[in-house]
């Protein structure tokens, strides 16, 4: 049996892990994975915009901080710290960030494309 990609630890410090670019005024922070699931931290500078866009991957998003504009399947609302959305696989979405802060993103399974 072919071992599993998973992240190298179980528990993570945020400062142990790298900041990447994402998309303009957008930074992703990976921390942590397995094949089934995915958690990252998703930073927005005010006005940053996540293109609408779609992935095979079921999706749930917390507003950890700020203010954004988010659209799935073409309805629009804004949500505020504390908020959160869910997103079924395939399905368009994009978010623009309203009042700089963060996402807290979860995918299942893991997002490959990110690693």
């Amino acid at each position: 049996m072919a071992k599993q990609k998973t992240s190298a630890e179980f528990l993570a410090h945020q400062s142990g892990k790298p900041w990447e670019q994402a998309e303009k005024g957008i930074l992703r922070q990976i921390l942590g994975y397995d094949a089934s699931l995915m958690m990252v931290k998703v930073k927005f500078e005010t006005g940053a915009v996540s293109a609408s866009h779609t992935h095979p991957h079921t999706q749930t998003s917390y507003v950890a901080s700020g203010r954004f504009k988010v659209e799935i399947a073409g309805e629009v609302k804004t949500l505020d710290e504390g908020d959160a959305f869910y997103v079924p696989p395939g399905v368009p979405h994009g978010a623009t960030c309203l009042e700089s802060g963060m996402l807290i993103d979860s995918f299942s399974p893991c997002r490959e494309d990110f690693l």
